[in-house]
């Protein structure tokens, strides 16, 4: 059998405001052809199928057409929802969907029934663990004992182990969960309420294959113990993940091997640094025009209206941060900054903190015709 092993798709989410349900369409619809090319049986989602519990319209709409394109190319598909979905309305028709060969594991108290699916082998047994919160998932498990995420996943896989010794099959586990030894990045949801968020990958110990999600890089913890991240970049933290998905393939004996399958780029991210005039005429960052950029400025005074000035030249710019050369001016506490001070020297002392630079004669001649107007006198 061959499982796609795929997660945390996040249809809906933007990227710094711009609005990426074509971008996320594009790659995740390509992954039919994957499915055809490389004659998958089965694609499993580990969570995170959606960015928000209640998804757009829109996003429903790409991520329906999504599946459907999947089913279309002949693999049969086990969605397990994570942190950012809603578990109830994930799983609200999966009565329905399971016809169609959609399967929707959403329930905790039905996570140690698998989707049994059928090779020249024999069956293996797919089982999708939703993400546990764990206050929330010690009710639904009837232990009131179980405290972190530890305690409530290692319960979980209690069960699914006591499920699978009774069965004579190969086994999958879809979880998602942060696992010790996994790598974060900037675009991932914490998951600390409920307690120390890591469990040990010592829990999916007896699984021939664990295919997690959670972490938005793809990477290995063990041979049978992966995360394939997100399909694409989700923040500039992400810059030099290779994105993709992994080709599980299993045999008579279990796991046979694992191989990595990327997956294109929409668009590449791109960081710069340096002062506005040099960012805006420089030729060489020619090659980062079309990219999406994070970019640094250094000019020791802020520069007015940078964002639009940049974006005639770099239209993808998303993010701007002001970092002069020698630093900002050193912050200080409210009641320090005006203690002593005319509300002249107080505004004044405000914009020099604010860009680095002491406001010019017809500024401060400005600024005190401002304070006599709100004074109700004429400037001195």
């Amino acid at each position: 059998m061959r499982v796609l092993h795929t997660s945390d798709w996040h249809v809906g989410r933007p990227f710094h405001g711009r609005d990426l349900l074509a971008e996320q369409e594009s790659v995740l619809g390509g992954l039919a052809d994957l499915v055809a090319d490389e004659r998958v049986d089965v694609v499993v989602v580990s969570g995170d199928l959606y960015d928000r519990a209640v998804p757009s319209a829109e996003a429903v709409d790409a991520g329906a057409r999504v599946l459907r394109r999947i089913a279309a190319a002949g693999a049969k598909i086990v969605v397990t929802p994570g942190n950012h979905d809603s578990a109830p309305r994930l799983g609200a028709f999966a009565g329905f969907a399971q016809a169609g060969g959609l399967y929707l594991r959403t329930t905790i108290a039905e996570l140690h029934e698998p989707v049994v699916i059928d090779d020249v082998y024999g069956p293996v047994a797919f089982y999708g663990i939703p993400y546990l919160e764990p206050e929330l998932a010690r009710h639904a498990l009837g232990d009131l004992e179980l405290r972190g995420h530890a305690a409530v996943l290692g319960e979980a896989m209690r069960r699914v182990k006591d499920d699978l010794a009774s069965r004579q099959a190969r086994s999958v586990v879809l979880a998602h969960a942060f696992v010790i030894g996994g790598e974060t990045s900037d675009s991932e949801r914490t998951i600390a309420v409920g307690g120390v968020p890591h469990v040990p990958g010592s829990i999916f110990a007896g699984i021939d294959y664990a295919a997690l999600g959670h972490l938005h890089g793809p990477q290995t913890l063990a041979d049978h113990l992966r995360y394939s991240g997100s399909p694409l970049a989700y923040s500039f933290s992400e810059i030099h993940h290779r994105k993709s998905v992994w080709l599980v393939e299993l045999d008579a004996g279990g796991l046979a091997g694992v191989e990595r399958r990327e997956l294109p780029v929409p668009r590449a991210l791109g960081k710069l640094r340096g002062e506005l005039r040099d960012l805006l005429t420089n030729p060489a960052y020619e090659p980062e025009v079309e990219k999406f950029l994070s970019i640094e400025l250094t000019d020791k005074v802020r520069q007015l209206d940078a964002m639009r000035r940049l974006r005639a030249r770099f239209p993808h710019a998303l993010h701007l941060d002001w970092q002069p050369e020698g630093g900002r001016p050193k912050a200080l506490r409210y009641a320090d900054t005006v203690r002593g001070r005319s509300d002249e020297e107080v505004a004044c002392c405000f914009v020099e903190d604010t860009r680095n630079s002491p406001p010019t004669t017809t500024e401060r001649a400005l600024l005190r015709e401002a304070l006599a107007a709100v004074a109700g006198k004429e400037p001195e």
